[in-house]
């Protein structure tokens, strides 16, 4: 049923089309943005003349005369309708209201409060909209609301359309310069008949024409591996992983991540890559390497700390990776069931519960137990060390990186171990025939690292939750 507003909506509607006007527009093509407008009168001053088109908001009414912000995607640009000016015109102008998609031609002039304004002489209606715009669309009881609904949340809050510019040009900037350090941009399959690269349950989806189940992929890293191995030594890929998990501030069931690897590489030079990348887009896009999240100041500038996993083990929850005996009676200590649980395990689960969200400053966590790490080369000093990294920042991760296995005989005995307390269906012990005839084939030595675009942008971007960074969260029905 409609309410009222869009009744009272639908007869200015139809007293548009009285006047001979089309209320769903034509083509518009000579329209400056708000920001190149501006340009031009800093540039001519008041003999500029400007043609904008964008949603009307904030409008103010004072008999003949009405004053009206104008928006588009750089910004707003204030807008004059006055009777005089636009003659028959101003009938038309009586029949929009707030929300409406206009276009509108005339002179710059500064009004006596300093605000740059068009001085409309020339009026055209592009969409006339029949609901109204939300009075107050900020504030907690509306959260749920403006994720439903981000076609309404982007064009009346202003920051969080600045929100997603930003995300576009953190992407860019990551293309960008792994271009312009000879990466070549790739895509891998999304529906794969066996899914692997990470430890998470996959969703699953079935090809009708062939009959065949298939996953969605939680990971392109082994489609990415098999690149290396036929030569395409600096390869990346930016596109949505799928994971069938919980959702929270950090996690959506589907996100963004950047993959790439590079040959004759290791985890050193990752994390040189991660760091310069982050730094970059955080000087580049949000203008300093020192930006605000939620109370903190975080300083991207290289280098990052580098941790060891043992070091900060011992640093925040008292012990050493290497006693069992101590690491269990501090898991039970905690509250963690350790029993007929594989160390690495219990080792895993301490570490997520006192060190994490110590991890405030960018900081680069490496050599992980080579028990969690089944695609990881071992440490040549000590095989139970896995040479990996995790980069964290607020105690949150995001990134990982290996240098990477590529002795097929232990990455398929990595893959037929099955570590006791992981969980069922989350695990990176799959099969992989074909990887394996892959690595037989020879791989170079390789670094590889995955960001996930999501959380950087979360950061750099100051906002509390993943969904504040994704156009369409997931939600329920």
């Amino acid at each position: 049923m409609s309410s009222q507003f869009e009744l009272e909506r639908k007869k200015k509607l139809d007293a548009l089309v009285a006047l001979g006007v089309d209320p769903y527009g034509h083509r518009f093509a000579d329209a400056e943005s708000a920001a190149q407008i501006r340009e031009k009168f800093a540039a001519q001053g008041e003999s500029a003349e400007a043609v904008a088109a964008g949603r009307l908001l904030a409008m103010r009414k004072f008999g003949k005369l009405a004053f009206a912000d104008v928006v588009d995607q750089t910004g707003r640009i204030q807008v004059c309708f006055n009777r005089d000016e636009l003659g028959p015109q101003f009938d038309i102008f009586k029949q929009l209201d707030l929300g409406d998609i206009v276009g509108v031609a005339g002179k710059l002039f500064v009004t006596k409060t300093g605000e740059l304004t068009i001085l409309v002489k020339k009026l055209d209606v592009l969409c006339k909209s029949l609901l109204p715009p939300p009075e107050k669309w900020h504030g907690l009881a509306d959260v749920e609301m403006r994720y439903r609904q981000r076609y309404v949340d982007l064009f009346a809050n202003l920051e969080v359309r600045q929100t997603f510019l930003k995300r576009s040009r953190i992407i860019a900037h990551f293309r960008r310069i792994l271009d312009e350090w000879g990466f070549l941009e790739v895509e891998t399959p999304m529906m794969q008949t066996q899914y692997g690269g990470a430890a998470a349950r996959p969703f699953t989806t079935h090809h009708n024409a062939l009959d065949l189940d298939l996953f969605l992929r939680i990971s392109p890293e082994l489609y990415l591996k098999r690149l290396l191995v036929g030569g395409l030594e600096k390869v990346f890929e930016i596109n949505r992983n799928f994971r069938n998990e919980g959702i929270s501030t950090r996690h959506n069931p589907e996100f963004t991540m950047m993959e790439l690897y590079q040959a004759y590489a290791d985890y050193e030079d990752m994390m040189a890559i991660t760091e310069r990348l982050v730094a970059g887009a955080a000087l580049e896009v949000c203008g300093s390497m020192t930006l605000p999240f939620r109370d903190l100041e975080i300083n991207y500038a290289p280098p990052w700390r580098r941790a060891t996993y043992a070091e900060l083990l011992q640093e925040h929850a008292g012990v050493a990776m290497a006693d069992e005996p101590a690491v269990r009676a501090k898991a039970r200590a905690l509250g963690q069931a350790e029993a007929n649980k594989d160390i690495a395990v219990v080792i895993q689960n301490l570490f997520e519960a006192t060190v994490e969200e110590k991890l405030i400053q960018p900081t680069f966590v490496k050599d992980y137990p080579a028990a969690l790490c089944p695609l990881t080369r071992r440490h040549p000093d000590d095989p139970n060390i896995a040479l990996r990294f995790e980069a964290y920042v607020a105690g949150m991760e995001i990134a990982n990186a290996y240098t990477e296995l590529n002795d097929p005989a232990v990455q398929e005995a990595n893959f037929r171990q099955q570590l006791k307390g992981e969980v069922e269906g989350e695990t990176m012990r799959i099969l992989d025939e074909d990887f394996l005839t892959a690595l037989k084939q020879g791989m170079p030595p390789a670094g590889g690292l995955g960001v996930g675009i999501d959380r950087v942008v979360m950061l750099l971007t100051a906002s509390p939750s993943i969904r504040d960074v994704i156009l369409f969260p997931l939600l329920r029905p």
